[in-house]
């Protein structure tokens, strides 16, 4: 599995964090409007990507970034 950090193009305040198997056809998703949280910030390009071997572990990963100390250490270290 991977998670990502996705940023706006048009909008480099917007961030998104996500998690998937295959990020070229989430990306392609993502840019064509296909998620209601990414919608109206098209394009978006992706700033990090972090593939574990461990769905559980990616899973757990994604939360974190989402929230309070993972999602100030995401600023940090990745935007």
């Amino acid at each position: 599995m991977i998670v990502y950090l996705l940023e706006s193009e048009s909008d480099p305040s917007r961030k998104y964090v996500g998690i998937t198997s295959d990020l070229a056809k989430r990306l392609e998703e993502h840019n064509r409007g296909k998620s209601i949280h990414t919608n109206k910030h098209r394009p978006w390009r992706v700033v990090v990507s972090i593939w574990f071997a461990d769905p559980n572990k990616a899973a757990d990963f994604e939360l974190y970034l989402k929230k309070g100390s993972g999602h100030a250490f995401a600023r940090r270290r990745f935007w």
